[in-house]
């Protein structure tokens, strides 16, 4: 057969920077957000952030008397972290946009509050030192891979927690992937690996056994003990946690110095590499979301305090609309990213509201009377219904928080296991960490409760709860067993 040469067109899609923003931006916080505005804010021209809207200032006393769309001070509604207890979900849209339809385009505005205390200061973000995100993204850049392959990694650093770790799945992370962009798990699971290897050592690990293994194969091989160490670690971790050295050194098959050695090894490692690079800084929540009353019920409303404020520059804008040449092209770039931005971030607060609302409407006896009311509610419940996936509510509701009469919540919060109650019903494990919480309050110092005697407490109201189910739930709350709440 004669050879020849033939063109063929076959679609495919890859994962856009567009679509690995909005990804992005949905699971950073408020404070993140704001961050990663201004930095762009400052790199691309056609970028503006306006002066805030002036609005009435929110308060605790506004919520009771049911304002209709209430907003935050800079005093008020604003609490340190340490204090609190579209219809299409991210769907890619036509990358090949370079029309300039957005330059007036009412709609290209964002709210966001700019007042004299929150002033961008350029010498002091210099001088802050660089977070984890900026340190292995710098790493990534100077990497021979593939962009395809870079952009995977990249999503993966944007799924770290603060401590360094991969706690989502990667086939959660793949499910938020739109399958037709063709990534597989494989490919996930490469990235982890390239990831894995940058610095610092032990990042990207999924859990304490794998963080330490990374760190103790980046050692020399001639490290002392370096062998041993990682068979402890790989095997029986758990044997080092519970000091049953008789059993390491037999498995080991190793003496007294040789486990000495070992474990002051593995001691001196960093279970949360991540940390190194984190800001100690006081950080204070702003509401994403507000819990208003309307018509008897209540409802979640978009905090405009917590909003940007964006929209294209017209200046720039207009000068493109009329001059479309080779010379222009960078601007006519930076413009279609300006309107990406705004885009992803309108689709970012229609998510959060929709899955927050949707929570309100689920939980309406928390607001009315408190913890003690809330009823028991799963990820799988609100995905179902809002038809999202499970692992898009989990980012909706990572660090983003709602403004309650009964105080400022993680969304995650609102998310409980249940226990069965001898009438058939279902009680949630807030629920009855709130009730354990005020048995204790109220009990006789002289006499505390012990956890047998909260849990036959809890029997008698009908609420079946085991004596190490109600310790557990007692540590959750950081309140010590009676021996230690006793008053001689």
């Amino acid at each position: 057969m004669k050879p020849t040469l033939q063109l063929k067109l076959t679609p495919n899609l890859t994962l856009t920077p567009q679509l690995q923003q909005s990804i992005r931006l949905l699971q950073l916080s408020t404070h993140e957000l704001n961050q990663e505005i201004e930095r762009m804010a400052q790199e691309n021209p056609l970028l503006e952030l306006e002066s805030a809207i002036h609005e009435q200032p929110y308060t605790d006393e506004a919520l009771s008397k049911n304002q209709s769309s209430p907003t935050l001070s800079n005093e008020e509604g604003v609490q340190s972290e340490d204090s609190y207890h579209n219809d299409n979900e991210l769907s890619p849209s036509n990358t090949a946009e370079t029309e300039l339809e957005w330059y007036d385009d009412q709609d290209s505005s964002y709210t966001k509050r700019n007042d004299d205390e929150d002033e961008w200061d350029l010498c002091q973000q210099t001088a802050e030192s660089i977070n984890l995100r900026e340190h292995l993204a710098t790493q990534i850049s100077l990497s021979q891979i593939a962009d395809q392959e870079r952009r995977i990694v990249g999503l993966l650093i944007d799924s770290l927690d603060d401590a360094g770790y991969l706690s989502q799945d990667l086939m959660e992370l793949l499910e938020l992937i739109p399958s037709e962009l063709g990534i597989q798990l494989t490919d996930l699971e490469a990235a982890l690996k390239h990831l894995q290897r940058l610095d610092p050592p032990g990042i990207g690990a999924r859990n304490l056994r794998e963080c330490l293994t990374l760190q103790l194969q980046s050692l020399p091989e001639s490290t002392p003990y370096r062998d041993k160490a990682l068979q402890l670690v790989m095997t029986d971790l758990e044997c080092l946690a519970a000091k049953d050295f008789r059993q390491i050194k037999k498995m080991l098959q190793c003496d007294d110095h040789c486990l000495r050695a070992i474990q002051q090894l593995i001691t001196h490692l960093n279970p949360r590499p991540g940390e190194a690079y984190k800001n100690d800084f006081a950080r204070y929540i702003v509401p994403d979301v507000i819990a208003v009353k309307s018509g008897g019920s209540w409802i979640a409303k978009l905090n405009p305090s917590s909003l940007p404020r964006l929209s294209i520059n017209h200046l720039y804008a207009n000068i493109l609309k009329h001059n479309k040449n080779e010379s222009t092209q960078s601007l006519i770039g930076q413009l279609n990213e300006a309107k990406w931005l705004i885009k992803n971030i309108q689709q970012r607060s229609d998510t959060i509201l929709r899955v927050s609302n949707e929570i309100v409407v689920r939980q309406q006896d928390f607001f009315e009377n408190g913890a003690v009311s809330m009823r028991p509610l799963i990820m799988r419940e609100i995905a179902e219904s809002l038809e999202l996936h499970e692992s898009t509510v989990s980012r909706v509701t990572t660090q983003k928080f709602i403004h309650t009469p009964n105080g400022i919540f993680e969304l995650k919060y609102f998310f409980s296991s249940h226990v069965s109650t001898d009438s058939g019903d279902t009680c949630s494990a807030v629920a009855i960490r709130s009730l354990i919480k005020q048995l204790i309050q109220v009990e006789n110092q002289k006499k505390p409760l012990s956890d047998l005697q909260i849990s036959k407490i809890l029997g008698e109201q009908g609420i079946v709860v085991a004596r190490r189910t109600v310790a557990k739930y007692r540590e959750l709350l950081h309140i010590p067993p009676a021996n230690l709440r006793k008053i001689v």
